[in-house]
């Protein structure tokens, strides 16, 4: 498991943040600007925010335009079914959808992997970021 998680986080460049919160106490705000602070291409994905971390918010998966390899989750475990058929649609397809901490779906993981998209569940990405030691702060 650990190889494989090792491969997801060098390998996923651009990271769409769904449910990304501009507040920088919530930890998907925390998250998204560690992994930005990392040279990660952050892409949030929040229908009331125009802006997060100086970079386009986008209302929905299907208006970003180009390719997303890692679809990062941080919504409730209820609503991940609404976003099954937006990211099945993308093209191309992300390689990865990570539910955060403390949220799975097993239903909706069974359908993205049927759809050839790697899903990990219940982990976080900068924990297993920070333990697998895969970067330093880029500079700026």
């Amino acid at each position: 498991m650990e190889q494989r998680i090792e491969a997801i986080l060098s390998g996923s460049r651009p990271v769409a943040v769904v449910g990304i919160s501009d507040k920088p106490e919530r930890p998907s705000h925390g998250v998204a600007k560690y992994l930005q602070e990392r040279g990660y291409r952050v892409i949030p994905v929040n229908p009331i925010l125009t802006e997060v971390l100086g970079e386009k918010a986008y209302k929905s998966l299907a208006e970003i335009p180009g390719r997303v390899d890692l679809v990062d989750v941080f919504r409730r475990a209820e609503l991940i079914p609404q976003h099954v058929e937006d990211i099945l649609a993308m093209r191309p397809r992300p390689k990865v959808v990570w539910f955060q901490l403390g949220i799975k779906h097993e239903d909706s993981a069974r359908i993205l992997e049927a759809g050839g998209i790697t899903v990990v569940q219940n982990r976080c990405t900068l924990p297993d970021h920070q333990r697998l030691g895969l970067g330093a702060p880029a500079r700026r």
